[in-house]
């Protein structure tokens, strides 16, 4: 499978830093065996889809629901219009934050698979669980909790510790494979040999730094990048150590 990475520029952005990045982007040459997604604010995706060549358009998050009297939210269906082909949901952040559940991340999950877009559902352990051990046992409870009646074929699962999100921290090479590889028998455990094919990709201080190693571990298939997403070189960098490793 084709190598993914996706930026989440999270709430940052403007105009003027997707001129800056479009021109960067048209500069350099294509990538082979990846897939480079961006995901920009909401108010954004219009102008985003419309400047920058060669990169999908994604976002960040969606509704759970269809439409209806629901002010401020957008359905996947709109995302889908303003040409989104990805969709992150259950990040951290959102979780941790507005207090979704798992079962709010299935609903969101499967709207968005139904809308045949790709749900990006994410997973990932605190600090705490991870020092206490317990960090496979919550992912994957918090994995097949967020899949429930989720179809695979077009779904990416992305694991982020949440000890490593913003913090400059990142887990180890050996970490990640550990966690990613414990992802793939839950998946395959789940949905059968399809479930081998479903992209599981880093995310957690993801940089140029060390997303080469990264990428070098079998179960890695990418990466969710927050921070080094905003400068265009960084992300390019990133996304060029992902095509790489897929040689």
């Amino acid at each position: 499978m084709a190598g993914l990475v996706i930026a989440n520029w999270k709430m940052h952005g403007s105009l003027a830093l997707i001129e800056e990045f479009s021109q960067f982007w048209r500069a350099q040459s294509s990538l082979k065996d990846v897939d480079v997604v961006v995901c920009p604010p909401a108010p954004y995706l219009g102008s985003m889809h419309q400047a920058v060549e060669g990169v999908l358009l994604g976002a960040q998050n969606c509704a759970e629901q269809s439409e209806g009297a629901f002010t401020g939210e957008v359905a996947p269906k709109m995302l889908r219009e303003c040409g989104c082909r990805y969709v992150i949901i259950g990040h951290s952040e959102r979780r941790s934050l507005y207090g979704e559940t798992d079962a709010q991340v299935a609903v969101k999950a499967r709207l968005t698979a139904g809308e045949g877009l790709c749900p990006v559902v994410c997973v990932g352990e605190s600090r705490e669980q991870r020092e206490s051990g317990q960090q496979v046992q919550v992912v994957g409870e918090q994995l097949l909790d967020s899949l429930v009646d989720v179809p695979c074929e077009k779904l990416v699962v992305a694991y982020e510790p949440v000890w490593a999100i913003g913090t400059g921290l990142t887990a180890t090479p050996d970490q990640a494979e550990v966690m990613h590889g414990m992802i793939r028998n839950r998946l395959q455990a789940h949905y059968g040999a399809a479930g081998g094919k479903v992209p599981i990709i880093y995310g957690g201080s993801v940089k140029p730094e060390n997303a080469g190693v990264l990428f070098g571990c079998e179960n890695i298939d990418g990466a969710l990048v927050g921070g080094a997403s905003l400068d265009a070189n960084s992300f390019w960098q990133i996304a060029s150590a992902a095509s790489a490793g897929r040689a």
